[in-house]
């Protein structure tokens, strides 16, 4: 198949997939078929992407043959391919979760929840491939609007309350987004993030540039929920149902991390060692600062998303570290962290379901009654909590690698402690819900696993799903760490993405003086 229709094919599924589905605006069904067709279309197309990639390397494309750095340009390099196939997975697999009418509702699925969906996934897939800084931030405003619709359809009080405060926070970030990007067209003439490169890495740093990179470390720093602009998060996360929670939890987050990722380490240069001090900083902070708000909490959704906010810390710290061995760790970090922390929203709703409540002080008993989640609540508890041979543990293991080999120290023993904690704040979710006997009578003791999986088979088989896949990063993890350690070169090698959007070396100092 042809490079440019397996790059716009993610783009043009979800989008096409959206619109028909407002075409039939009051058949239910009707939107479902068309939802999983376009999403199963979309994960084999970034697989079909990914394999491409891992063959030939970096491929672009140039919509309306507009040359770069003149036209739109869209590049898939491994981290782009990998972060694009687990996102079609997830946004496939929550059709099934979807299934039930307990897991989202009749009304909200009659208010655009497909629709909303599968243009959620068209930005996020749009914000992964793009090679311009300013469709970036397009592509994010996409979705801001379809998040933003996702987190209130119900309405209900404390959903509008989360996001409000979701899309005011949200709205600062994109006007620094955009403020930096303002800075580096002023200087550069270009929005291009292979031209950007070029030519900051040609010319003497400006104190601009500086500033510029401010804006952009704040604003991604609020869209990844880094510390201390974290805050948004767990007062917008456990408001909706848990299907929009885990789809948005395991991947708008990580979009985030991405657009750090690919500014930091590709348009900016590398050797402002003031800003890898505060990256590094700001590793150690978020994760210390989210597990000091996990062991606070007593509600199940709120801890997972301080959870979320802590185990962001450990992908910041691969990007502050730098070297390849720490990027391709933290790009293994965010696969492991995209499955586990979205396939244990899931789990909380079932947990939810079953207990009719999220009250770590209500809840309990369910191991007696639910042995086979309670044991994917275990694997993936210490899986994230970085017990060996766990998918946890790699990532863990190979940013503390990183660190010891560049000598530093202190944030691999702040990653070690967080590790510890998390044990700590999982062990206590286990201990109070699954084995000590539930304090109120919210669950029903005659109700068998059996009986309540049989109610539940798409909530079920998406755990399940999920699970296996946990156990495949755990016990095969090397085609994974293969991809990331790829993904990392493709990063730092700039040479590799210039020459495939812009051309030779020469040709891109000619564009640089230019």
């Amino acid at each position: 198949m042809p490079d440019h229709i397996l790059i716009l094919a993610p783009l043009l599924a979800p989008l096409l997939g959206g619109v028909f589905c407002i075409f039939f605006w009051k058949n239910l069904k009707v939107q479902q078929t068309i939802y999983l067709l376009a999403t199963s279309f979309t994960l084999l197309m970034g697989l079909a992407l990914l394999q491409r990639v891992d063959e030939q390397g970096i491929i672009s494309l140039q919509a309306g043959n507009w040359e770069a750095p003149f036209g739109i340009t869209l590049v898939v390099d491994m981290l782009s391919a990998l972060m694009l196939s687990a996102s079609a997975l997830l946004g496939m697999v929550i059709h099934f979760f979807s299934l039930s009418h307990t897991s989202v509702t009749l009304e909200r699925k009659h208010f655009g929840y497909y629709p909303a969906l599968l243009l959620m996934l068209f930005g996020i897939h749009g914000a992964l491939i793009t090679g311009d800084i300013f469709n970036l931030y397009v592509w994010f405003e996409v979705m801001l609007i379809s998040s933003f619709v996702l987190l209130t359809l119900g309405g209900e009080e404390g959903q509008l309350e989360g996001a409000v405060k979701y899309v005011t926070i949200n709205f600062i970030a994109s006007s620094l987004f955009l403020a930096g990007i303002g800075i580096l067209y002023g200087i550069s003439g270009s929005t291009n993030m292979a031209q950007l490169s070029v030519y900051l890495h040609a010319e003497d740093i400006s104190p601009i540039v500086y500033v510029g990179f401010l804006f952009f470390l704040i604003s991604f720093g609020i869209k990844a929920a880094l510390f201390p602009l974290f805050f948004w998060l767990p007062a917008s996360y456990h408001t909706p149902p848990i299907a929009i929670s885990a789809i948005i939890a395991g991947l708008l987050t990580k979009v985030g991390i991405y657009a750090l990722f690919r500014t930091a380490i590709f348009i900016f240069p590398s050797d402002m060692p003031i800003f890898q001090n505060l990256i590094l900083w700001l590793a150690g902070l978020t994760m210390l600062s989210g597990m000091m708000g996990a062991l606070a909490q007593q509600d199940y959704r709120k801890i997972l998303s301080y959870l979320i906010i802590s185990h962001m810390g450990y992908m910041v710290m691969g990007l502050g570290i730098g070297t390849q061995l720490a990027i391709s760790g933290a790009v293994f970090y965010i696969l492991h962290s995209i499955i586990v922390k979205s396939n244990l929203f899931f789990m909380g709703g079932l947990i939810g379901k079953f207990s009719k409540t999220f009250d770590l002080t209500k809840a309990g008993g369910l191991y007696k009654k639910l042995p086979i989640l309670s044991s994917c609540f275990f694997i993936s508890a210490m899986s994230l909590s970085g017990i060996p041979p766990l998918s946890g543990f790699w990532g863990k293991y190979v940013l503390a690698r990183a660190g010891l080999e560049q000598q530093d120290y202190w944030i691999v023993g702040v990653a070690l402690l967080t590790g510890l904690l998390t044990l700590l704040s999982v062990g206590r979710v286990w201990l109070k819900m699954f084995l000590k006997s539930a304090e109120s009578k919210t669950v029903e003791p005659q109700m068998s696993e059996r009986y309540f999986s049989a109610q539940h088979p798409g909530m079920y088989s998406t755990v399940l799903l999920l699970m296996l896949l946990v156990l495949a990063m755990s016990f095969y993890p090397e085609p994974f760490v293969q991809w990331s350690e790829t993904a990392a070169q493709h990063l730092l090698n700039r040479e590799l993405y210039i020459e495939e959007v812009l051309g030779t070396i020469d040709q891109t100092n000619e564009h640089a003086s230019n």
